[in-house]
């Protein structure tokens, strides 16, 4: 079997013509002149990219040193921008200085604007600029518990070279260094009353600084163990919500190792060591009470600083003072055990917290007081005056003393102030009325009894004869007996023992009112009490409670 396949003529080769021949050489230059221009552009480019850009360096002295090109290039602007303000700047030997004092630690942003050689202006532009961030330097001081020589001169010490400090204490004064240094002398002598003490330094660590925030330098005599000083100082008066700050010359943990301070009395409280020299307490929300000494005990001896002649001791303590007697009247007027009453002036305003109202002790709010009814006795309307204790303020105080459980001395002391100002808080008044007994001593002898503006009671008493007369004053009952036997000395020596004395109210010594039988009153005939009739004692005894005033007058 035959398989037929069909061949194709094959096409004969091209061949140039003349004119194509011609244009050979055209498209050769062509191609040379784009390599040419190929060359001259990365040539420029070559350029641009390492002709030096202008940079702004840190410098050990300025705010930064410029670094330009070789030659033509110029700064034509350059400012600062810090905490939002722009701050001019100077150009000086290369290095740019700020036009007015930058805060020490603050963050600066440096710009610069440059103006470049003419003749590569076509090339790498008319004007460039530069930026650079920098913080400036921070002073910081290496040692805040110096240990000073006796008779030295007190020196701080910085973590970095200084350009200017200002040291403030009893005296203050500004160093200005010719050369930066880590140590400056304070020109202050640790000798006298001077061997240990605190002063307030600042520092500027460039001329061109504005002066760092003060922090305190406490120096101690190297000559002492475990120097500490005390603030406020051992002796002092607190203030109910004083903090009591302790800074020792050594670390705390060195002077006291794992013991703990012991505070009395004892009071709420936090103590903390906000650094490894320092130990704080701040009390709680009531603070210290008023009227008490406050002693502090360490586990061992420590120097405190006291004059020239630091001691080596392991107690410090403080006073308290008491309250004012003005506050102590308008509480117990507020509260009744007065015959006054009071009223704040612009309104009482303070929240009623144990803090403030141990505040307004100390110093009472502006008022006003008024009698609580308009027939007051004259004899007990002099016994007042509000700003100071009387005799009228005893009473009130032993008063309030008995309704609370305390010992009946009349004296506004620590328990009695704790006791008053929870009173205060919580609105607590008085239980019952306000009495008052006023003897008269002249023929007919009488007493009367008075409560809460009206004279519930009067009858005839004897009071003591000439050789033994009961005393004139004003004196608060002390001591209530319903019955008792009276013994005593009679006016010639003699000594008498009286069973079944019944009704008594003890008001000055051995004085009382009481009842006893005689065949008639009016004229002294006692050796001293108030005699009344029995059945009449037995009336008034209800309402001479502990505290109730009893005036012998002429």
């Amino acid at each position: 079997m035959t398989v037929l396949t069909e061949v194709k003529p094959k096409r004969p080769p091209r061949r140039s013509s003349p004119a194509r021949r011609q244009r050979r050489p055209s498209r050769l230059l062509l191609w040379g002149s784009l390599l040419v221009l190929v060359a001259a552009a990365g040539a420029v480019g070559a350029a641009v990219l390492l002709w030096p850009a202008p940079r702004i360096e840190l410098d050990q002295r300025a705010l930064g040193r410029i670094a330009l090109a070789p030659f033509g290039e110029r700064v034509v602007a350059a400012e600062a921008v810090t905490g939002g303000h722009r701050a001019p700047l100077r150009l000086q030997d290369g290095r740019l200085w700020p036009g007015r004092p930058l805060a020490p630690g603050a963050r600066v942003v440096v710009e610069l604007t440059v103006e470049r050689a003419p003749g590569l202006r076509w090339l790498v532009g008319k004007r460039t600029r530069a930026r650079l961030v920098v913080r400036t330097p921070l002073p910081r001081l290496a040692e805040r518990w110096p240990l000073v020589k006796p008779g030295a001169v007190v020196s701080v010490r910085f973590a970095r070279p200084v350009s200017r400090v200002r040291v403030a204490g009893a005296v203050t004064r500004t160093i200005s260094l010719r050369r930066p240094a880590r140590v400056v002398p304070t020109g202050i002598r640790a000798s006298g009353e001077l061997r240990s003490g605190t002063i307030a330094v600042s520092a500027a660590a460039r001329p061109w600084e504005s002066l760092s925030p003060p922090a305190r330098v406490t120096w101690f005599p190297s000559d002492r163990p475990s120097p500490v000083l005390v603030r406020p100082a051992p002796g002092s008066d607190l203030q109910p919500r004083t903090t009591l700050t302790l800074t020792f010359g050594r670390p705390v943990a060195a002077v006291l190792g794992d013991a703990a301070p012991r505070l009395e009395p004892a009071i709420a409280g936090t103590w903390s060591r906000p650094d490894a020299h320092t130990l704080v307490f701040r009390p709680a929300a009531h603070g210290y009470p008023l009227e008490t000494r406050v002693r502090l005990t360490l586990p061992r001896p420590v120097s405190v600083a006291r004059g020239a002649a630091p001691a080596a001791v392991r107690t410090l303590s403080w006073q308290m003072p008491t309250g004012s007697p003005l506050r102590l009247h308008q509480l117990l007027a507020v509260l009744g055990y007065l015959p006054l009453r009071w009223t704040a002036t612009r309104g009482d305003v303070f929240p009623r917290t144990y803090a403030t109202e141990a505040a307004a002790a100390l110093e009472p709010p502006p008022g006003r007081f008024d009698w609580r009814w308009p027939d007051v006795p004259p004899q007990l309307r002099a016994l007042w005056a509000p700003d100071r204790v009387t005799v009228l303020t005893q009473g009130a105080v032993m008063r309030f003393e008995e309704a609370h459980g305390l010992r009946t001395d009349g004296i506004a002391g620590r328990r009695v102030w704790d006791a008053l100002l929870r009173d205060a808080i919580v609105g607590r008044p008085a239980d019952g009325p306000y009495s008052y007994v006023l003897v008269h001593r002249s023929v007919p002898q009488t007493l009367s009894l008075w409560e809460d503006g009206r004279t519930i009671m009067q009858t005839r008493v004897n009071t003591g004869v000439p050789a033994a007369p009961t005393e004139l004053g004003t004196f608060p009952v002390f001591l209530r007996l319903r019955s008792q036997t009276m013994r005593g000395v009679n006016p010639d020596g003699s000594h008498y023992a009286d069973p079944g004395i019944r009704w008594i109210s003890y008001f000055h010594g051995g004085e009382g009112i009481h009842g006893f039988d005689r065949s008639s009153y009016g004229f002294p005939q006692s050796v001293g009490c108030v005699e009344l009739p029995v059945a009449a004692a037995a009336q008034v005894w209800p309402h001479t409670p502990i505290g109730t005033l009893v005036t012998i007058a002429p």
